[in-house]
């Protein structure tokens, strides 16, 4: 099973590849990290995407809206704001 790390990267880097302007859907994460179990990785990628929401380097929408991942069950999507490049 992929670590915090593997999936802050892979946001990370999927995220930046799309830009500001479009999103991915937190399955093609969990998908690129595991072929046969993506499901069990989704509670995961959530938590790990909530802390970077948090520390303003995605945020996570739904319907087109910006939504609080504590607050809001049901599909998300995730992108890059636009002012926030990443420091590696």
């Amino acid at each position: 099973m992929a670590d915090d790390h593997q999936i802050e990267e892979l946001i990370c880097q999927l995220t930046d590849e799309r830009g500001p302007e479009k999103s991915i859907c937190p399955s093609e994460v969990a998908r690129l990290l595991s072929d046969t179990n993506w499901r069990e990785l989704m509670p995961d990628i959530r938590r790990v995407a909530h802390d970077l929401c948090e520390r303003g380097q995605i945020v996570a929408t739904q319907r087109g809206e910006v939504v609080d991942l504590t607050e809001v069950s049901g599909p998300i999507r995730l992108r890059k704001l636009p002012s926030c490049d990443r420091q590696l």
